[in-house]
């Protein structure tokens, strides 16, 4: 029988291990903590941050030709500028370089409470938080709010449709001037926007901001607005500034026939119950001369007819009084 050769144990030395990095040291600073955590979090394909807004008032100097805007916000007792009250109004007075079509310079802030006169109702003091408390005994300053527009070239709101009946019925200075709304002078559907609620529009630069406070709503505005569209390039505020240049339109479908009103809401007319006509806004010319073709085959069967329209400048765009009426013949 062979001999069984001994067993040899081998000892084999472990490979040299790389250096463990040290752990870096935690920031004592909870805000430098956060941010890093935030940038980690956001280049994750699965989470997006929202950071909060922090208003400008300071910005690089102008460069070239410049307009003046003014953005505005208010908040009322109600939906009704007949019968409701301004309570705050707030106002940036922004410089624009029209070349850019960004802010230069320093942007000036007006913000102010005022008492209505009547208690605010609950659903209001919900959304907004300002109480009777709050503003028992409180008068805007009629002084600042007029020097602030002086020379103003432009005034902006989200929804001009509503602030600027308020306003101008609270100070008449207001109705001299030329404003554009942002909500409805520029086409966010078209911008790949899913809405064009000023908070929904903020979550898509990737900001929040306390909402339902006339200030940080303009401050918000400013922001959604210093960013380029899409379809051009340009920035929201050299859209709105162009818009000036460019008058809209009120089209009536005058006499109608009854069983085209599906037809007629479905392409987006609204009731007018006082003057008991359907009618719609067209943002330029071009767009009133295709919609009284469409008018004329699809609801007047081709047939010659008689429409109204009113033509509306910056002036008074979005106002209560009206604009120049004329007629067409389809």
């Amino acid at each position: 029988m062979p001999a069984v050769p001994p067993v040899i144990a081998l000892q084999v030395a472990p490979k040299p291990s790389a250096p463990i990095p040290a752990k870096p040291k935690a920031d004592t600073n909870p805000d430098v903590n956060a941010e890093v955590m935030a940038k980690v979090l956001d280049a994750h394909p699965d989470f997006r941050v929202l950071r909060r807004l922090a208003p400008r008032l300071e910005f690089p100097p102008a460069t070239g030709p410049v307009a003046t805007l003014l953005v505005l916000d208010t908040e009322t007792t109600g939906l009704n500028a007949a019968r409701d009250k301004v309570v705050e109004l707030a106002l940036l007075r922004v410089t624009v370089d029209l070349l850019t079509g960004q802010p230069v310079g320093a942007v000036q802030v007006y913000d102010g409470l005022e008492d209505p006169g009547m208690p605010m109702p609950d659903e209001i003091i919900a959304i907004t938080g300002i109480t009777d408390d709050m503003l028992r005994g409180q008068r805007l300053d009629d002084a600042e709010v007029l020097r602030m527009l002086e020379g103003v070239d432009l005034v902006l709101a989200h929804n001009a449709g509503f602030d600027r009946p308020f306003v101008e019925s609270r100070l008449p200075q207001f109705a001299a001037l030329n404003w554009a709304c942002s909500f409805a002078d520029i086409d966010w559907k078209q911008e790949g926007r899913g809405s064009a609620k000023l908070t929904s529009l903020a979550y898509d630069l990737g900001f929040f901001y306390d909402a339902h406070r006339a200030e940080m709503d303009c401050h918000a505005l400013l922001a959604v607005l210093m960013a380029s569209l899409k379809t051009t390039q340009a920035s929201g505020l050299s859209r709105l500034i162009e818009s000036v240049l460019t008058p809209t339109f009120r089209l009536q479908a005058t006499n109608a026939p009854f069983d085209a009103k599906d037809l007629l809401k479905a392409r987006g007319y609204r009731w007018d119950g006082a003057q008991k006509v359907w009618h719609t806004r067209l943002g330029d010319a071009s767009a009133l001369t295709l919609e009284c073709e469409w008018l004329k085959s699809a609801v007047y069967a081709g047939r010659s007819s008689r429409v109204q329209v009113e033509e509306l400048d910056a002036k008074t765009k979005y106002s209560s009084r009206p604009g120049q009426v004329g007629w067409r013949e389809l």
